[in-house]
């Protein structure tokens, strides 16, 4: 099992008697944060976590390694897409359940993909928001990516260098995240058939470039649906819509 003893996680419970009786048997729900941010962020600020929980459920929020009050990857092999998904299983291990809801946004997403091919049976309702259909980190030149963080040396590659910028200003947070890019790289997204019980929701912005051609992996799973809600990459997540959408879709 994975070591997640250092790992941040809160949970939430429901927050009356009432809902939680409303919402007897639901198995509890995994909130999964993007790229650079954490748990709190990106769940609990917006609102999301609070919502699930005053629905009777009980909301488990960790952040990845890398991120948020988390350790770093000691190396890049502790950070590819079926580590940090092995981290997730290990934290609802944790927490004694069996099954589980899961919504994650962005590497959120990407992470959350990855758990029911670990962990066949386990993964009920999914809620998958500004997944890309193809891995950006392929692109990154990691040599250069590590030299800008170490050294601060201007990355040549225009992407590398914006990634370098994105991950440098996260002050001591950089060198454990330039680890996740190199892991994530490593083990890039292919897509292909969704191993949970139930067919994903994917939840895109229209104006979200990062996420163009996700319907074409959506109308590849039977039964999934793809929503499009107002806004770029970085205002999907607060949005009320997209706040709507995980209620309704894992509303028991």
């Amino acid at each position: 099992m994975r070591d997640t003893d250092a790992l941040t996680v809160r949970t939430l419970k429901p927050a009356t008697a009432a809902a939680a009786e409303a919402a007897a048997g639901a198995p509890p729900v995994l909130l999964v944060h993007g790229f650079g941010s954490d748990g709190a962020t990106d769940w609990i600020a917006t609102g999301i976590a609070a919502a699930l929980a005053e629905s009777g459920r009980t909301v488990v929020v960790p952040d990845l390694r890398g991120h948020g009050s988390s350790p770093a990857p000691a190396t890049a092999a502790e950070a590819t897409a079926p580590a940090l998904a092995a981290d997730l299983l290990a934290v609802m291990d944790a927490a004694g359940a069996e099954t589980f809801d899961i919504a994650g946004y962005s590497l959120g997403a990407r992470v959350a993909w990855a758990v029911p091919a670990a962990a066949p049976g386990r993964v009920e309702r999914s809620v998958l928001g500004g997944l890309s259909p193809a891995e950006p980190f392929t692109a990154v030149d990691v040599d250069a990516l590590h030299g800008a963080v170490r050294e601060g040396t201007e990355p040549a590659d225009p992407f590398t260098a914006a990634i370098a910028g994105m991950v440098s200003a996260q002050g001591d947070r950089a060198p454990g995240l330039a680890l996740c890019v190199e892991g994530l790289r490593s083990t890039p997204f292919a897509g292909g058939a969704w191993p949970g019980k139930v067919p994903p929701v994917f939840v895109v912005g229209d104006n979200d470039d990062l996420t163009r051609g996700i319907g074409d992996l959506a109308e590849s799973i039977g039964g999934a649906r793809l929503v499009t809600v107002p806004g770029s990459h970085h205002e999907v997540l607060a949005g009320p819509r997209f706040r709507d959408t995980v209620l309704d879709v894992l509303a028991r």
